[in-house]
């Protein structure tokens, strides 16, 4: 069946949910003309309706209920941002059962809950894409699983977390104390909402567990 437009949802419109409507937004263009298709952004659930974002959407777009946008029948494409793994995994395992396609940056959700996630995508005809979790400007998932599949490998060397090393540079380079760069890693969107996940390692270990998984 030949779909010319791909109505696209997104579950969170937090600061990576907004960079991700910008995207689709100011490249829309390039997208359609690569892929043929007609790119919509139907729906987006958020937390608080009255908040204001740096993105602008019709009222009629917005609902506070995730769910509504994850087993909409009209949406083919599911971006779950709203992180965690609770909600995260029941609406992801809600579109999956429909079906859907599901494109997830949230690494918790697969360490904890991923091979579950990948058994429903094939059960249901639907897929799940994670390659955003994990350095998705190389992209090292897709050469892992496709270009490098035919080999083995023993380590993996690499910076995992881009906000430990911005913080760990400046304080070396500029001296600059260590709440100082914290507070700034925060304001400019570097670093997580609980920035424990990222100085405690919890965003690394998360990391390495996908990439030892794959």
């Amino acid at each position: 069946m030949s779909i010319s437009t791909i109505n696209i949802g997104i579950c969170g419109l937090g600061t990576v949910g907004q960079g991700v409507w910008k995207h689709l937004e100011s490249n829309r263009a390039a997208l359609e003309s690569r892929l043929g298709v007609t790119l919509n952004l139907a729906r987006a659930s958020v937390r608080d309706l009255k908040k204001k974002r740096t993105v602008r959407l019709p009222a009629a777009k917005l609902t506070d209920d995730p769910f509504a946008v994850a087993t909409d029948p009209d949406i083919h494409i599911v971006c779950e941002l709203i992180g965690g793994t609770t909600l995260a995994r029941d609406l992801t395992l809600a579109a999956l059962a429909m079906g859907k396609t599901v494109v997830s940056a949230n690494k918790a959700l697969l360490c904890k809950h991923g091979p579950e996630l990948f058994a429903a995508a094939r059960r249901h005809g639907g897929h799940f894409f994670f390659e955003a979790s994990v350095a998705g400007g190389i992209p090292i998932i897709k050469a892992l699983r496709e270009g490098l599949v035919a080999n083995r490998f023993k380590l993996i060397y690499g910076i995992l977390n881009g906000t430990c090393n911005y913080i760990l540079t400046r304080m070396d380079r500029e001296g600059l104390s260590y709440p100082t760069i914290l507070a700034e890693a925060k304001a400019l969107g570097y670093a997580e909402a609980d920035e424990s996940l990222d100085v405690e390692g919890w965003d690394t270990a998360h990391k390495a567990s996908i990439l030892a998984f794959l």
